[in-house]
């Protein structure tokens, strides 16, 4: 558990950006991927193409989450924020951040930035996500692409 409010794992990953780019934009995808074991499934046809976009996952412990894409620059950045379907966003990020480093090969910068959370009941999940909960997923992302 930590008070750091965000938090985050990078990892140079021998794939190019566009095809790591294409396992997190596609929302289908993230669960084959997911190191926090928090993703269960999302339906097929949302891959994310704008900010402004919103995709809908359904949890492991089955509740529905509205993610709102903020930030995006196709196969170099995505960002969202999650809620619960038809209410305001309780104020936490996730961003990918990939830059090409030549060779095929793809930094990959995961971070999870609650600094705007308010919502008490929220605050002990948020301090349970670590930078080895990223790092999970950037290896499994890594995996993904590499194989």
């Amino acid at each position: 558990m930590t008070d750091e409010r965000i938090v985050s794992a990078a990892r140079e990953i021998a794939a190019p950006a566009e095809t790591i780019f294409e396992l997190i934009a596609d929302p289908a995808l993230q669960p084959t991927w997911d190191g926090n074991d928090n993703l269960a499934e999302a339906a097929k046809g949302q891959r994310v193409r704008a900010r402004g976009d919103v995709f809908v996952m359904t949890t492991t412990t089955g509740n529905i989450r509205e993610n709102h894409v903020v930030e995006f620059t196709e196969g170099r950045l995505i960002a969202w924020k999650p809620a619960v379907p038809g209410e305001p966003a309780p104020g936490h990020l996730w961003r990918w951040e990939l830059d090409p480093v030549g060779d095929g090969r793809t930094r990959v910068t995961h971070t999870y930035d609650w600094t705007g959370l308010t919502d008490e009941k929220r605050l002990p999940r948020a301090r349970a996500t670590t930078a080895d909960n990223l790092r999970a997923s950037v290896d499994r992302l890594a995996a993904l692409a590499e194989g």
